[in-house]
């Protein structure tokens, strides 16, 4: 049952990376780098994707996918239509996790930072981890755009469990 709640959570996330990477009117500004940030939000992108597709995707739901941690920290200037199709891909690797029979109190199918994860555990760090990046991304697309507007993220009206309440009046 976490897997479907960690997938609807995510699945929410990157809808909202999709409206952050949008939300950037100029298409270079995802690659400017802001005083003090270690990310551009193309860095940030490229390795949420990378993240989810390796760990969701081809670690639990059996695509075939094939991580390059380093370049996602190295590519510049990919196109936004190229961001934008790697998130749909990172997606569509929540679904195939979301679809395989899991035994999610087991240990996670890989050694992390040389320990042994129970996969229940992994799961809620997935989330974290990309809830953190995408507060990064979010403060650099204010910062080196100007623009303070949000873009409605992380609205528990798009989890998967969400639906119209009851009239209480």
């Amino acid at each position: 049952m976490l897997l479907a709640y960690v997938a609807a959570v995510l699945d929410r996330d990157l809808r909202t990376l999709t409206r952050e990477i949008a939300a950037y009117a100029d298409e270079r500004d995802l690659w400017r780098m802001a005083p003090g940030v270690p990310s551009s939000a193309g860095t940030l992108a490229l390795h949420l994707a990378g993240n989810i597709q390796h760990y969701l995707g081809a670690r639990l739901g059996g695509t075939a996918y094939v991580r390059d941690r380093p370049a996602e920290f190295a590519e510049r200037g990919v196109p936004r239509a190229e961001l934008l199709a790697r998130v749909e891909a990172a997606r569509a690797a929540v679904r195939a996790a979301a679809a395989a029979e899991l035994d999610t109190s087991a240990d996670f199918p890989e050694i992390i930072s040389d320990a042994r994860i129970v996969t229940e555990d992994y799961l809620l760090h997935l989330c974290t981890h990309f809830a953190f990046h995408l507060g990064q991304l979010d403060y650099h697309r204010r910062f080196v755009t100007g623009d303070a507007a949000g873009v409605g993220a992380v609205r528990p009206a798009e989890l998967g469990s969400a639906r119209p309440a009851a009239d209480a009046g």
